[in-house]
């Protein structure tokens, strides 16, 4: 009786085992291997929303969690120099070109890339819209002294944006010139409410569109190419760094996959791709 009521406990088990295996279907996500890969990125990647598309694919893919830190491209590197983040991703090349030579980021590669442009409001009050020089239309603003939003952090964006002042040979002061300290978005909020120019990504800006009353005014500037690139932060220089899963994250996202996604992001809303690949050539992107 007893070898019986035993064989009949065995098989019950092995069925509730078998039945609680067949629940977790195959389109579940893989189970944590208790990994957490802190990404440092960009607020441009964030308010364009591009990032709510990688994550989640990055994580099922390889059952890691991502931690997110959104600052400005130079602050980000720096959080990265504190061992603060394990990978950043961000977009300004002198600065991360720097980080590299100094030894606390290995293994940089080119992502992805959009634009700047000058945004202004709708009646662009000193007639600079359709300039495709950048040089003319900064030196038009500061000469009218029209009204100019500046993200004033450390951020891609306010480089490249001292990056033109400084071959106009021009430090922009006044009441015209207003300092945000703001993120991108908030930024541009600015700028709209006080009916200025600003300068900022494309992406960021036509994801955004329907909430601001500005326009692009200043396009197509060769000095307006905004690259990103991605780096995983050295763990010889840096202790605690999670370079394995920082790894897994540079090789995803230059992957097919991850160019993919890029590509296809934005084309359904906007008609367009809101970022191009750099790391494989997808020819509907180009």
């Amino acid at each position: 009786m007893f070898n019986k009521y035993l064989a009949i406990m065995i098989l019950v088990i092995s069925m509730c085992l078998m039945i609680a295996d067949c629940s977790k279907g195959p389109d579940k996500l893989p189970k944590s291997n208790g990994q957490v890969l802190r990404l440092g990125t960009s607020t441009t990647t964030m308010k364009s929303g591009l990032m709510d598309r990688i994550i989640p694919v990055f994580e099922k893919k390889y059952g890691i969690k991502v931690d997110i830190s959104m600052a400005g491209s130079v602050e980000t590197l720096n959080s990265a120099r504190a061992g603060k983040v394990d990978v950043v991703f961000v977009h300004s090349r002198e600065d991360e070109d720097k980080f590299v030579s100094e030894g606390y980021g290995i293994n940089r590669k080119d992502v992805m890339y959009n634009d700047f442009v000058i945004l202004g409001p709708p009646d662009d009050p000193i007639h600079i819209k359709g300039e495709n020089n950048v040089l003319k239309a900064f030196q038009a603003i500061h000469d009218s002294h029209a009204t100019f939003v500046s993200r004033g952090d450390k951020s891609g964006t306010y480089s490249r944006e001292m990056i033109i002042w400084k071959l106009l040979n021009i430090k922009p002061s006044g009441n015209w010139y207003i300092t945000a300290n703001k993120n991108i978005l908030e930024a541009l909020i600015a700028a709209s409410n006080h009916k200025a120019y600003v300068l900022a990504d494309r992406g960021t800006y036509l994801y955004h569109k329907e909430e601001l009353n500005l326009v692009i005014v200043v396009e197509g500037d060769s000095r307006l190419f905004n690259p990103y690139g991605v780096i995983a932060v050295n763990p010889i220089k840096v202790s605690g760094i999670n370079y394995d899963g920082a790894m897994k994250f540079l090789d995803f996202i230059t992957s097919i996959d991850g160019q993919e996604i890029i590509c296809g992001y934005g084309k359904v809303k906007f008609n367009r791709s809101l970022f191009v690949p750099m790391a494989i050539k997808i020819s509907l992107c180009q």
